[in-house]
């Protein structure tokens, strides 16, 4: 069995430095408009009199800032385009390295790479090692896989958590006779293994119970409960008896949204308590959008086969050594190694960077296992 997971690392990078082409054309507009007033007012001072340090720290600003403006004029001459993603969406560029990405982490939002392995479930080595500058673990299932193609056999078992699963990642699998078990979202919530998984949670602080019910009785704005949604229709209806727009792309549910139909749908009712329960402070403004996930949209196919081949007790025995194989390299590299960031600038020496250090995660495990002598 070959384990696939990936760990976000932040590296070399700015987070501030990142946005749009048309984000950099602001900034850019801002500092120079910046640095020509201050130009004028060295002008006007010149016939007054002025400290000579504080002239000198006024000099110098206005270098500062005309040097970034320049600079930020020069990366977007050299970078015509925006950076787009897989879908063709516009994303976020970053002006020091401009192939990592903003990825969202249990420690807040960090400017880096995602580090993907594909380890051993014999040993803990690593097979396969790749460094991307996305966060969705959705568009690195299909490259790992692809370099498997070499070291598999017929018997490999490929697993990943739910983070990797899509119905067109499972399709590309079908296509190249991989056998795999990617695990799906509720996978908890159907295996009764985690039946007691709240006892485990942490309690609430003993002198601020935040479980006691709150005394008012009037809400504030609408609550979810008082929209009502048609399945059929796919739409949904606010308190006044309005049918409200639907928000949602391709291949995600369909949600509808409370927002600026709610306000049109509100103007229509006579009672004060329903205008001012839409919006929070004034009656033009929108209530907090409202969503209601169409539970009847079915799953794709191939994700209700894995569904119940994953709920088998072999799934679940191979999802139980999925997690054992690859969480424990991870954190060999992590605490034992020190890799809690990447150095280096461009994805071709964070990916060097990255495989050095399992590359050392391998070599000590092939000393551990009696091959140094």
């Amino acid at each position: 069995m070959s384990a696939i997971d990936g760990v976000k690392l932040p590296s070399n990078a700015s987070k501030q430095r990142s946005g749009t082409r048309a984000d950099f054309e602001r900034q850019a507009t801002k500092l120079e408009a910046a640095a020509t007033t201050m130009l004028e007012r060295h002008r006007a001072n010149d016939t007054a009199d002025v400290e000579p340090t504080l002239a000198a720290k006024t000099q110098q600003r206005h270098e500062r800032l005309t040097r970034d403006a320049e600079q930020l004029r020069e990366w977007l001459a050299t970078h015509p385009e925006d950076r787009r993603g897989a879908t063709g969406a516009v994303r976020k560029s970053n002006r020091t390295d401009n192939d990592s990405a903003k990825m969202a982490t249990s420690k807040g939002v960090i400017q880096g790479y995602t580090g993907v392995a594909a380890v051993d479930a014999a040993h803990q080595i690593i097979v396969v090692a790749q460094a991307h500058g996305t966060g969705s673990a959705q568009k690195l299932l299909v490259p790992i896989v692809e370099a498997l193609q070499p070291l598999r056999g017929t018997t490999t078992l490929i697993t990943a958590d739910a983070g990797y699963q899509s119905e067109a990642n499972l399709r590309a699998l079908d296509m190249m006779s991989v056998e795999a078990l990617i695990a799906d979202r509720d996978l908890r919530k159907r295996d009764e293994r985690f039946a007691t998984q709240a006892r485990h949670q942490p309690g609430p602080h003993p002198l601020h119970d935040k479980t006691v019910a709150p005394t008012t009785s009037t809400p504030t704005v609408f609550t979810t409960a008082e929209f009502t949604y048609d399945a059929k229709a796919r739409t949904c209806m606010c308190p006044a008896g309005k049918s409200l727009y639907r928000s949602g792309g391709h291949g995600r549910p369909r949600t509808t949204s409370a927002r600026t139909s709610a306000v049109r749908s509100v103007t229509a009712v006579r009672s004060r308590y329903a205008r001012s329960a839409c919006g929070r402070r004034t009656p033009r403004r929108c209530a907090p959008s409202r969503s209601f996930t169409d539970a009847s949209t079915p799953t794709g196919p191939r994700t209700r086969r894995m569904q119940a081949r994953i709920d088998t007790s072999e799934g679940r025995e191979a999802s139980g050594r999925r997690f054992a194989t690859v969480e424990p390299v991870f954190g060999n590299l992590r605490a034992n190694k020190r890799l809690d960031r990447f150095t280096l600038r461009a994805r071709a020496k964070v990916n060097g960077q990255w495989t050095l250090y399992c590359l050392v995660h391998n070599i000590e495990k092939l000393a551990h296992a009696g091959y140094a002598a």
